[in-house]
């Protein structure tokens, strides 16, 4: 299926077989493609790059597509090697974080820095930290490609 190229997120870089690859819904999924271009928001004179996934309900693009900064992809990605770093050795503590220190990491980033930490607000934090734990664990082969996929471009790219 090809991305629509007349909506307002006008994309340079396609994958228009994500369908293929989508985690554990890979073939049953409504994202069918994820694009890198120019975004929907762009000001006139002003240009942003943006990553989009595309969601198809099977009649229409729906509504649901989300479009993100590369940076804020970026972000995400950084969030999510922080948090599995930190499940890693989770299994030190008996509510898989330490109640005490819930703050995991600051990572800097423009000046400041981004904190990674337990979301002690959830009033359900004990039981949905294992539920996240679990989950984690069960994809961690797929997740686990993934990150060998982007080392290997990253360290082909000098970083």
């Amino acid at each position: 299926m090809k991305i629509p190229t007349t909506l307002k997120h006008k994309p340079v870089i396609v994958s228009e077989n994500y369908e293929q690859i989508d985690g554990r819904i890979a073939r049953n999924t409504d994202a069918k493609g994820i694009s890198l271009g120019l975004a929907q928001w762009n000001d006139r004179g002003k240009i942003d790059i943006s990553a989009k996934v595309w969601r198809y309900t099977g009649e229409k693009w729906s509504r649901q597509s989300e479009e993100l900064p590369l940076h804020r992809v970026l972000d995400l990605s950084i969030l999510i090697c922080r948090t599995i770093e930190h499940f890693q050795d989770a299994y030190r503590y008996d509510n898989l974080y330490d109640p005490e220190k819930p703050v995991i990491d600051r990572i800097g980033l423009q000046g400041d820095a981004m904190t990674v930490e337990v979301c002690t607000d959830n009033e359900h934090i004990r039981e949905d930290i294992k539920l996240f734990n679990q989950a984690l664990s069960d994809d961690g082969e797929m997740i686990g490609e993934r990150l060998r996929t982007l080392s290997r471009i990253l360290k082909e790219m000098g970083y």
